[in-house]
């Protein structure tokens, strides 16, 4: 799994210095502030996609003596810079706009500058997609992160292209700055959302309701078998999913009867949930002080 998640994220470095190079050129033929904008936004995917390389290097680096638990949440810090980068981009495209609102001017070569725009837009939509996938399926924020990146950058290409296409044909040059402003207050909201989930991550915050629902007709079907499980706790770091519980146990179990049984346990709730993480404590269940910790 660490080839296939490092390979990704070269894949969306070299995406970024692709789509980069097309919008470069085609601002350079249209004199467009969006396509300038929309360039903008293609150098920040490129710094977010080197800091989701070496996040996710850190992330998988096996656990050590300083760090037991492992170097997951590094992907946290990732997918916060990501969001910084997309609200700085969008800012950016701002300030270009505004600049061109107030220094209208005239752009050149519309047909094959958008043609362009088009060809690296498709590009972003389609790796961006993949990243999501991939970082959805491996719970890999900083992958679905990078993904969620480059679809916003898909709005915004399509926003400038479809500005730029009306500037040309009605010749109110107006619309090229406006829609640039408008596209960025909506990248703005996916930078926002992204910082979110990265403090909530930072916070230790539990799994979702889907998988507690799972390991919870796990715990109701031995529950139906005389154990008593208590002390459930669970939360996220990054790729890895903790969970924390004690099994309470018959006096007549024995100590190797009651760990086999854990044992199964344990493995119906890996299979359940992916990348789950597991501490149980075995303790008996007529004992009194078992419910105390």
């Amino acid at each position: 799994m660490k080839k296939s998640l490092i390979t990704y994220t070269y894949l969306s470095i070299f995406t970024a210095l692709l789509t980069i190079s097309l919008k470069l050129i085609a601002y350079f033929l249209t004199q467009s502030v969006g396509l300038l904008s929309d360039a903008i936004e293609s150098m920040v995917n490129l710094i977010a996609a080197i800091i989701a390389f070496l996040a996710i290097r850190l992330a998988e680096k096996p656990a050590d003596k300083k760090h037991p638990y492992g170097h997951s949440k590094a992907e946290y810090f990732s997918s916060a810079a990501e969001g910084f980068f997309i609200f700085s981009a969008a800012l950016a495209i701002i300030f270009s706009a505004v600049n061109r609102l107030i220094y209208p001017k005239m752009i050149e070569q519309v047909s094959i500058g958008l043609l362009i725009s088009a060809a690296a837009t498709l590009i972003n939509f389609l790796v961006g997609k993949k990243l999501i996938i991939v970082g959805q399926r491996y719970q890999s924020i900083t992958l679905e992160a990078d993904g969620r990146h480059l679809l916003a950058d898909v709005w915004t290409s399509a926003g400038v292209i479809t500005a730029v296409f009306l500037v040309d044909k009605t010749k109110i040059l107006v619309l090229d700055p406006l829609v640039a402003v408008f596209v960025a207050l909506n990248i703005l909201l996916t930078g926002g959302n992204l910082i979110r989930r990265s403090l909530s991550g930072f916070m230790d915050e539990a799994l979702d309701k889907n998988d507690l629902l799972k390991l919870d007709k796990i715990f109701q079907k031995y529950q139906k078998k005389g154990l008593v499980f208590h002390a459930i706790k669970s939360r996220q770091s990054g790729q890895k999913k903790i969970l924390s519980f004690h099994a309470l146990f018959p006096n007549n179990y024995s100590i190797k009867k009651a760990h086999d049984l854990i044992d199964k346990i344990e493995k119906e709730l890996k299979k359940e949930v992916f990348n789950l993480q597991i501490e149980s404590h075995l303790e008996p269940k007529d004992d009194k002080k078992a419910f105390e910790s």
